[in-house]
């Protein structure tokens, strides 16, 4: 199988008053196209720092991230806004929807960066609501949903523009264990039948569980590597 995520010798490092701090050190990792890997590790491990490069919300210092054979580590920063438009779907702990907008509107929010016209805009609305099983609730507004519905419209609204690539941060950290797994059911699905490569970072070994592999990150290096 091919890889999605190719990654070689990847640093990334802040610069902290006058202190440079190293977060990753030479990480090397491929992730096939299809696989849903977990990223564990102790706070500080640079988990979500590999997460966001991955996901181009941030450039490396050096190495090189290939991404369906795209090299985004050379992308500029409107290079990479365009590309994450249509390649990648984000889904954090705290659901980021619009208070102010209906379900449907939030999903559709990724959409009005794309060509679509408004009638396919809402079919893909539509599909997407339908996959995460919330269909009949695209007319309510966040405060009239559940937590887990609320991370399920997030998660309709990282797979409406169909991307490859889902990257999720802590998806499951803010719901109680049955709305968490009823979550990470549906992100198992998109992965299994809907063929979506998702990232995951996760500090939950339940959470874990559901991805077909876990990795460690400690001290900005991935340590040994467990397969379920």
């Amino acid at each position: 199988m091919s890889n999605l995520i190719s990654i070689r010798d990847l640093t990334k490092s802040y610069v902290r008053g006058k202190q440079k701090v190293e977060v990753l050190h030479g990480l090397t990792l491929d992730i096939p196209k299809g696989d849903f890997v977990a990223l564990m590790g102790p706070s500080g491990s640079g988990k979500t720092t590999l997460l966001n490069l991955i996901g181009g919300l941030d450039q490396p210092t050096s190495g090189e991230i290939s991404i369906d054979g795209k090299r985004i580590d050379k992308y500029s920063a409107g290079e990479l806004t365009k590309w994450r438009a249509s390649n990648v779907g984000f889904v954090f702990q705290f659901y980021n929807l619009m208070p102010v907008l209906t379900a449907e509107a939030n999903v559709e929010l990724p959409l009005l960066l794309t060509n679509l016209s408004a009638a396919q805009r809402r079919k893909n609305v539509a599909i997407a609501l339908q996959v995460v099983g919330l269909g009949e609730r695209g007319k309510h507004k966040p405060r009239e949903l559940s937590g887990g519905q609320e991370q399920r419209v997030a998660i309709a609204r990282a797979i409406v523009s169909d991307p490859n690539l889902l990257v999720c941060d802590e998806p499951t950290g803010d719901l109680d264990r049955k709305t968490a797994d009823e979550v990470l059911t549906l992100l198992q699905t998109l992965n299994r039948e809907h063929g979506k490569t998702i990232v995951m970072v996760t500090h939950d070994p339940r959470a874990a569980e559901y991805a077909k592999r876990t990795l460690h990150l400690d001290k900005g290096q991935l340590a040994e590597q467990a397969a379920h």
